[in-house]
Order: C-alpha cells, then structure tokens, then sequence
C-alpha cells in the first residue's frame, strides 16, 4: 500500500530568470526573495547556487545541474526533496506494511508483500488516500509555483524555497539559516539514501516473491 505514495510526486520543467538590477524594483525584490529563503542567498559560483547539500550534486554525471538557471535548479531541488520524502515513506511502508496489522488486511501478519498489496486494497480505502494526495499537491503548488496565467509555464515563486511548504507540525524548523542548512542536508542524505534503500527493496521482491523481513525469517 505504500506504493501508493509514490504518486505523490510531482514533475515539470522549469523556466529560467536572472536578477535584474537594470530597476529598483526588481533589484528590491530580489533581496527580499533571499531574506526570506530560510537564511539561503543563491550564489551562482557555487554548485546548485549554494542551496544545502549541494557539494554531493557534483556528481552529476548527465549534467543535470551544469549551466543552469536559478530557477531551474529551484525546481531540481523541488523534485530530489520530494522523492527523498516520498522514499522515506516507501522505505517505512514496506517494512509497516508487510509485517503490522493494516486496514486493508486486518490482525493478519502474514499477507501479501509491498509490491502487490495496491492492486488488493478496497476503493474505499484508495479514495480518500487519492484525495488527500491531491488536495496536498495542490497546495504545495499553490504555496510554489507562478499560476500558469501570471508567467511562464512551471515557473517557481522567487520568494519559495524548495521542499519548504510550511507544514512543521512539531516546530522542528530552525530559525537560523546555519542549523537549517544542516538540517536540510540531514534530510537530502537519508531521503537519498531510503531512494535506494525502496528501489532494493521493490527489486528483491520482484525477484523471489518474498517480503523483506521475510529474509531474515521475521
């Protein structure tokens, strides 16, 4: 069931813009888009314009992140930072999934593995879970994204810093911009790595049929 998580993610292309200090308009808005990025100032000397975690994207092998605009690699960050998320909820889901009692199967612990549980959960379940997915995409892309009709299409808020919706239930966000740096960096790391941690799991699946505690006889 947790699979179904991965539909949460949202993709698209972003067009690109530069500061302009040609007005004081521009150059005043500008300012106030870094003042209010959580402490980050793109600096585009720096891979990734600085933003947390950047040192580990020059291994960019298809050149990703090479001679790209602001904007652009807003919308890189975007997207890793969401798939990191979405991996951190697969990763948990095939453990919780395959081996708690769930909705979908009950007290029974001994049901079907991650990989085939969404084609045999109940529509009554599905709906709501498909709702909540795309009433929190449609605010993550209201809170983010230029409107179509105000600019160019996939276009990001000069004043959004990627990933940050404002959803921090617990307080957790640092108010400083060095230990919400770390922060950041502690996310992208683990999401990075619970990336592949799901990939692995969803292919040993796929290969014996097994669940995953199964292979350590839990």
């Amino acid at each position: 069931m947790m699979n179904l998580a991965i539909l949460a993610t949202l993709a698209g292309s972003a067009a690109a813009f530069s500061p302009s200090a040609s007005t004081g308009a521009s150059s005043s808005a500008l300012r106030m888009a870094e003042n209010n990025l959580n402490g980050w100032s793109p600096d585009a000397a720096l891979p990734m314009y600085g933003l947390p975690g950047a040192p580990y994207s020059l291994f960019d092998p298809l050149g990703f992140g090479k001679n790209t605009s602001l904007s652009a690699a807003k919308r890189l960050r975007e997207a890793e930072v969401m798939h990191c998320r979405v991996g951190m909820m697969a990763f948990v889901g095939y453990l919780v999934g395959e081996s708690t009692p769930t909705i979908t199967y009950g007290t029974d612990i001994g049901h079907t593995i991650g990989n085939n549980q969404l084609a045999e959960v109940s529509p009554s379940v599905l709906l709501p879970l498909f709702l909540a997915i795309n009433f929190s995409e449609a605010i993550r892309a209201s809170r983010g994204w230029v409107e179509p009709g105000s600019g160019s299409l996939f276009t990001i808020r000069e004043t959004y810093y990627p990933g940050d919706i404002g959803f921090d239930p617990f307080g957790l966000k640092p108010t400083n911009a060095k230990d919400f740096a770390e922060m950041q960096e502690g996310e992208l790391n683990n999401g990075r790595l619970a990336m592949l941690a799901a990939a692995g799991m969803c292919a040993q699946e796929l290969v014996d049929g097994k669940g995953i505690l199964e292979h350590w006889g839990l």
